[in-house]
């Protein structure tokens, strides 16, 4: 790949041969080569380099639109289609910083990052938009929305409360009433509204003759009656006349429609989650309304978005038997697409429609039944270790990931580097600070951390605005709460994890001068897996082989936490094994020799069906990182509880405990079955119970059958 870096009018101290040195020869062509205007007097080297086909790295976001239009006007340049070009940002990031002499490791490790393969394609989901949109609101804000969208949508109004003056022309088709529900997505909307008005505006012909004659003035021109005003003189039923519009004995009327698109115009949104379903827009005021309608004549037509996620519903642990364990993502998830499938398949179901790609669903999924996928969690793995690998190859230390979003976040980054350049109290984006864009922040998680930390990394900031929903934030908090305990109790020192949210780029600021937490010794070569457990035994195993210090265990909060062991009260216990059964996670096993209850710790996710699901009430989940035997005493099978197995009188073949045996026994002390010879049945194993029954009939009667 060919990369071309600018020092922007000389503005940033570039070493292109450090550089070089740092990516390698097969990373650093065109390196060698520092250009201080490549969007200006020295534009031709970008139409050189462009003609030559090779895949393009620009070191500069200013102005991607700029070398993307030379890249069309070149004679002999493939497409941006062909071959697109890569942008990436080191002067706001680093190159504007107050300690820019020291930032080439960064630079490099940017650049590298940069150079990587894009990820796969993922499948895509579609929506279809014929352009018919529900405005919902008073008189004058609808049909103001109406006059500004009609031109290009099919637009139907709902008036929500009498007021205001609707416009003599039926224009536009025009409801009124009260919304009950408002149901789908982009192309697919359902909207039911109850009218309780005697006006039925359909039949209406708006020629004010009900205005006219009521006394009260309890009807305006918004051809709705103002009940708390009206004194049941029914003049105005006797002006409507033919058109029998005005019924004040009609029933209440629920209507259903179907919708493209929804603009709700309510002082507060009908939805209010914190990412409705795309289509539906809320505009309280007017600053709002203008942007809601430039958005909304947009969307007519056919559209794809990435299908964010992949679901194993074999491995997720919400529920079993009808009995509910994980219920994370469904409370996390700020969209509503989400569900609990407990009467279907037992697992999950994901509204694919729904879903906005935040990803922190696959954050505090103990098990990685869900799964990021756009993109996938290995590829992410890839981004971070060719950073920090390439970071400290080049003489960097003590690195702080920074993952921020790629829209509040890189924007507010941005403001910071701008601010830096100019303000003598700002020191910028320090040079040991290595920013990490994703689509949104929720979608990183343990492992990706926990990983970050093995590769080197000193701490991992995460940068949230207002963007993440509350249920984002303080489903991050718990889980860095989990991460940094089991790096505090594996003894490495300082504060390694920490939510970023400034008030502003001096606020940023202040936060990136942090000083450093302790990190391994030797970095991790490891690459992250597709599956979320396997990445983090790796990340563990390797964070364990360079601890300061390591006890036995590690306490972990209760909150979100995917590590833990059983504790079973083996005086409750009769050894029912209906935990065994219970397990999503192959975390509990028996013994077929003998009556065990055995476990693999490393595989519990702590999902509690089986706390939920013993009829004894005998388990207690117990929130720890077990460490013992330099943490291989967790993946091996060892017994929980084991009873003396009861033997059959007539065999002595063991079939069961002696606890459940005696319990049986009591349990059916007095059923009619069992009564006399016949209770011995109770003590044989199968096979001798029927032998026994067909030997000794008459000790069964067909009246005692229930």
């Amino acid at each position: 790949m060919k990369t071309l870096i600018c020092d922007c009018n000389k503005t940033m101290p570039l070493d292109p041969q450090a550089l070089t040195t740092a990516l390698g020869s097969d990373a650093s062509d065109g390196l060698q080569t520092l250009h201080s205007t490549l969007c200006r007097r020295e534009a031709g080297a970008f139409q050189r380099a462009a003609k030559g086909g090779e895949d393009l790295l620009v070191a500069c976001t200013q102005e991607n639109r700029l070398f993307v239009e030379l890249n069309a006007e070149t004679e002999g340049a493939p497409s941006v289609q062909e071959r697109p070009i890569r942008f990436v940002n080191i002067r706001e990031t680093g190159g504007w910083s107050k300690d820019a002499g020291q930032a080439t490791p960064k630079i490099a490790a940017l650049l590298a990052a940069a150079q990587l393969p894009e990820p796969e394609p993922v499948g895509t989901v579609s929506y279809r938009s014929a352009g018919r949109v529900l405005v919902i609101g008073t008189a004058e804000r609808a049909q103001r929305a109406a006059a500004l969208l009609a031109d290009k949508l099919e637009v139907s109004l709902l008036l929500t409360r009498p007021g205001g003056t609707l416009a003599q022309e039926h224009a536009v088709a025009v409801h009124s009433g009260a919304v009950r529900a408002i149901t789908g997505w982009l192309g697919r909307f359902e909207v039911e509204w109850e009218s309780g008005n005697p006006i039925d505006l359909d039949l209406c012909t708006r020629c004010n003759a009900c205005i006219a004659v009521c006394p009260e003035s309890a009807i305006d021109f918004s051809y709705q009656i103002d009940l708390a005003k009206c004194k049941d003189h029914r003049d105005c039923v006797r002006a409507c006349g033919a058109a029998m519009a005005i019924d004040f004995e009609r029933a209440p009327q629920r209507t259903s429609e179907s919708f493209d698109l929804v603009l709700d115009l309510g002082e507060s949104p009908f939805l209010g989650l914190h990412q409705p379903p795309q289509g539906y827009l809320h505009a309280g005021d007017d600053a709002a309304l203008v942007d809601a309608v430039l958005k909304l004549r947009e969307w007519v037509g056919e559209f794809e978005k990435p299908r964010f996620f992949q679901y194993k519903q074999k491995i997720c642990a919400h529920s079993r038997n009808e009995q509910v364990g994980c219920t994370a993502c469904i409370e996390v998830c700020s969209a509503q697409a989400i569900r609990s499938d407990v009467k279907g398949s037992g697992g999950i179901i994901v509204e694919p429609h729904l879903c906005v790609g935040c990803g922190a669903c696959t954050t505090v999924c103990p098990s990685g039944a869900i799964s990021y996928a756009t993109p996938r969690a290995n590829e992410q793995g890839r981004r971070i270790r060719t950073l920090l690998a390439t970071y400290h190859r080049a003489g960097g230390r003590d690195a702080a990931l920074l993952v921020h979003s790629q829209g509040a976040g890189v924007k507010l980054i941005g403001e910071l580097g701008r601010l830096a350049r100019t303000d003598p109290a700002l020191q910028g984006v320090p040079a040991r600070v290595l920013p990490f864009d994703v689509f949104h922040t929720a979608s990183v998680g343990m492992d990706l951390w926990l990983s970050a930390f093995a590769y080197g990394a000193s701490q991992l900031w995460v940068l949230m605005s207002d963007e993440e929903a509350p249920a984002y934030r303080e489903a991050v908090a718990q889980q860095m709460a989990v991460a940094q305990a089991i790096l505090a109790g594996l003894g490495f020192a300082g504060e390694h994890l920490r939510i970023v949210s400034p008030e502003g780029a001096r606020a940023l600021d202040a936060a990136l001068r942090a000083p450093p937490a302790q990190t391994v010794d030797r970095a991790a070569t490891f690459s992250v897996q597709a599956d979320k457990r396997a990445t983090l035994d790796l990340a563990i195993d390797h964070l364990l082989q360079n601890a300061p210090q390591a006890g036995d265990a590690i306490a972990l909060p209760a909150a979100g936490s995917p590590f833990g062991s059983l504790l079973v009260d083996s005086a409750k216990c009769t050894m029912c094994l209906a935990c065994v059964g219970a397990c999503p996670e192959s975390a509990l096993a028996d013994n077929p020799d003998r009556p065990q209850l055995r476990f693999i710790e490393s595989n519990c996710v702590q999902c509690g069906l089986c706390e939920v699901t013993c009829p004894e009430d005998a388990i207690t989940l117990q929130p720890r990182l077990w460490l013992a035997d330099a943490g291989k005493a967790r993946k091996q099978l060892r017994v929980l509880n084991e009873a003396e197995p009861y033997r059959c009188i007539r065999c002595g073949k063991p079939f069961g405990t002696l606890q459940a045996i005696e319990a049986m026994i009591g349990r059916l002390a007095g059923h009619s079955m069992f009564q006399g010879a016949a209770a011995d049945r109770l003590k044989m194993c199968g096979d001798c119970r029927v032998i026994d029954i067909h030997t000794n009939p008459d000790e069964l009667k067909i009246t005692d059958l229930p």
